[in-house]
């Protein structure tokens, strides 16, 4: 391979892309707008998914997954969020809630888990932030007290995406209240119907309205020993590390809303005429077009560089998943408001999708951590 191939797609990636852009250009954009107004599940888009092998994409082959490596896993979620981000939140969570596994579970529980999700029987959420412990996980609350075998879990999570709608969750819970802080949480599997497990009503959101976001409550739900990830006490670092692969994830489909919006206005100043031409021939509204591609494919490139080391699992993965997510999901909340200024007062209307990709892409400013939070990451790694 020439040093030039470094920034170019395989063959194979860019044949990905095409079958992805697709499925969802004919079944999941056509339901973008119906999901948005009515908060419904996209359940057509799932099932689109499903049947392409897109829905679950990294699981491995051994487990009945498509094996798909992290930059095809991206180019996904990137091309799903193009026409829905919605929608592409069911490969991205599926990632997130079964990234943990695929780190530190065992033999037995990566047997158990993760051929459901392949086939698409089931989906995996995450459970980690609190409501007193979002950016500072560490100070959570949950606790799992060990019963012979068993663990016994009481508290609650924020905040969880596709809560509802998934069959399981990977949850952390302080197993050991007067242990060194960080260094004292355990991960677990939960059941959506284990006793003891609810969820409160699904969050009135400003976007992403079609994935259920909800919060969850343990009121002494009892698992066991053979449903832990990992060693005890080890949970905490399990999720950071999951977060570090799956921030580039969250800079993928903030590049898909981006890259949406930017399509959607190309097309639209081309047509829209004021003063007897189209709006595409005044130069300030090429000018702002130009910042806009421009910040786009920058984006890509972090996205995809962050890709390629998540699968290499490079020691400096976490300042680049920190830095590829920050940077693609400023960059689209940046391109989705110029695209609806220049889609003027219809950008404003639901009659266009601008509208729903502006609020749309707002979530990927703050969920996987905070933008604050990611310079913080990428800070400590400098200064290591």
């Amino acid at each position: 391979m020439s040093d030039f191939d470094l920034f170019r797609l395989s063959d194979d990636h860019e044949a990905l892309r095409e079958a992805v852009r697709a499925v969802a250009e004919d079944k999941v954009a056509p339901h973008a707008a119906h999901v948005d107004e009515t908060g419904e599940f996209p359940q057509a888009s799932y099932d689109a998914l499903r049947a392409s092998d897109f829905h679950a994409p990294h699981i491995p082959e051994e487990y009945g997954g498509a094996g798909a490596d992290a930059l095809a896993t991206c180019l996904v979620i990137e091309e799903v969020a193009r026409v829905c981000a919605s929608s592409s939140l069911i490969p991205a969570v599926n990632k997130l809630g079964t990234m943990p596994l695929l780190l530190a579970a065992s033999e037995d529980v990566l047997k158990r888990y993760l051929p459901p999700v392949a086939s698409g029987e089931a989906m995996f959420s995450y459970g980690l932030s609190e409501r007193e412990a979002g950016s500072d996980t560490a100070s959570m609350r949950t606790r799992a007290v060990a019963d012979g075998d068993e663990w016994v879990i009481s508290g609650q999570k924020s905040w969880i995406t596709n809560a509802g709608i998934s069959e399981y969750y990977t949850v952390m819970a302080v197993t050991d209240p007067d242990g060194p802080r960080g260094g004292n949480v355990t991960a677990f599997v939960l059941h959506r119907d284990d006793p003891g497990f609810t969820m409160a009503e699904p969050e009135r959101k400003m976007g992403i309205k079609g994935s259920p976001t909800r919060e969850l409550l343990f009121d002494k739900v009892r698992v066991g020993d053979d449903r832990r990830v990992g060693d005890v006490g080890q949970g905490l670092k399990i999720a950071l590390r999951t977060l570090d692969h799956t921030r580039v994830t969250i800079g993928a489909q903030a590049l898909g809303i981006a890259q949406g919006a930017l399509d959607a206005t190309v097309s639209y100043v081309k047509e829209r005429r004021q003063f007897g031409k189209p709006i595409a021939e005044f130069q300030g509204v090429q000018f702002m077009l130009a910042d806009m591609a421009m910040a786009v494919e920058s984006a890509r490139q972090m996205v995809y560089a962050a890709a390629a080391k998540s699968e290499r699992n490079d020691p400096d993965l976490s300042f680049f998943g920190a830095a590829a997510k920050a940077y693609a999901s400023d960059v689209a909340m940046r391109v989705t408001t110029d695209a609806v200024q220049l889609f003027g007062g219809y950008g404003y209307t639901r009659d266009y999708p601008v509208e729903r990709m502006m609020r749309d892409a707002k979530i990927t400013q703050i969920y996987e951590g905070t933008n604050q939070i990611q310079r913080l990451v990428m800070a400590r790694q400098l200064l290591r």
